[in-house]
């Protein structure tokens, strides 16, 4: 079968290769990939660094692979064959304190599809059953921008406890899971500010701001006397200080971003007077990504599909990543 398939941490060594096609061994399916993602983490793989530091090469790579199961492992009931779906790259243990209490976002010993194991850049992939989650009648571009980007903003909101009538910040409101965020804020009630440092077009009737800076980004919520709930998307530390700078009292931040800078400022005092909080969320659970999935399905999400490139062209797709901001980038295997 033909992979993108990295040798070594830089971008020269991606290529499109011939390698053995996969087989699905107990409890697993094989999926006939006809899209996957292109992703932040990625780039860490084939620069090496921070989680993409744990991927031995050479590792096949692409994230949240969407497509047809073509044959399953033994354990796994054969009539899913034929079922199309999409991948949940992150496989949690399943028998740590985290997973067997239901939050297996948080399983510390969770892998990931084309960084532990090999991904969905490829004409076949093999992963564990219960991450091939039918797509609910999504086409495979969709379900790939829904699966992990939806499915976190979810789990951040959950976790920041948001209800409707609270005041929620979307900052980073431009690209993917911003767009995600905002639309699932105001389907959720909340009445929601969406913060870029480009011009956006309403999704429904949310306040835009635009920011060209931080400093511009705090002046213009001053005025709003303090959010229930941050959202940060944007990866930049910065953006996220002036967020939590804009919470009011009981505040909750939550941060989605794994290119988020290292050294985030804020005022200590401040926000321990106002008793705020701040959250890392990285993955999601299993009935977030149902449920990501159920609102793309009923139309609740705009499409979060961006650029699209064929797979030969994968190398193009990751090298321009950090340009492409409106929307999920999107590999064609098929």
């Amino acid at each position: 079968m033909r992979a993108a398939v990295l040798s070594r941490h830089d971008l020269d060594g991606l290529s499109v290769s011939q390698v053995a096609a996969p087989t699905a061994e107990a409890g697993e399916v094989l999926v006939r990939v006809e899209t996957a993602g292109v992703n932040q983490l990625d780039l860490n793989v084939i620069a090496g660094v921070g989680p993409g530091a744990h991927a031995p090469l050479p590792r096949i790579l692409g994230i949240d692979p969407a497509g047809e199961i073509v044959a399953v492992g033994p354990g796994v009931d054969i009539g899913r064959i034929g079922q199309r779906i999409v991948v949940k790259p992150n496989i949690p243990c399943g028998t740590c304190p985290r997973c067997l209490s239901g939050d297996e976002a948080d399983c510390p010993q969770q892998t990931v599809v084309g960084v532990h194991r090999d991904g969905g850049a490829a004409e076949f992939v093999a992963v564990p059953a219960r991450n091939a989650i039918d797509r609910r009648g999504l086409d495979a571009a969709e379900a790939t921008a829904v699966v992990h980007s939806a499915a976190i903003v979810i789990n951040a909101l959950r976790r920041a406890a948001l209800v409707a009538g609270e005041r929620l910040l979307v900052t980073g409101a431009g690209g993917t899971l911003g767009r995600a965020a905002v639309a699932i804020g105001l389907a959720r009630g909340a009445r929601v500010v969406a913060a870029s440092r480009r011009p956006l077009a309403p999704l429904g009737d949310e306040r835009v701001v635009q920011a060209a800076d931080p400093a511009a980004l705090r002046d213009a919520l001053a005025v709003d006397g303090g959010f229930d709930v941050v959202l940060d998307v944007s990866g930049h530390a910065p953006t996220l200080a002036a967020g939590i700078a804009a919470l009011g009292w009981g505040g909750r931040a939550v941060f989605c971003a794994a290119s988020v800078d290292p050294d985030l400022h804020i005022d200590a005092r401040d926000f321990y007077l106002r008793r705020n909080t701040l959250s890392g969320v990285a993955s999601a659970r299993f009935d977030d990504v149902a449920e990501a999935l159920a609102l793309a399905a009923t139309g609740a999400l705009p499409s979060l599909v961006g650029a699209r490139y064929p797979l030969d062209d994968i190398a193009t797709a990751y090298r321009e990543f950090p340009r492409k901001a409106d929307g999920k980038v999107v590999v064609d295997v098929r």
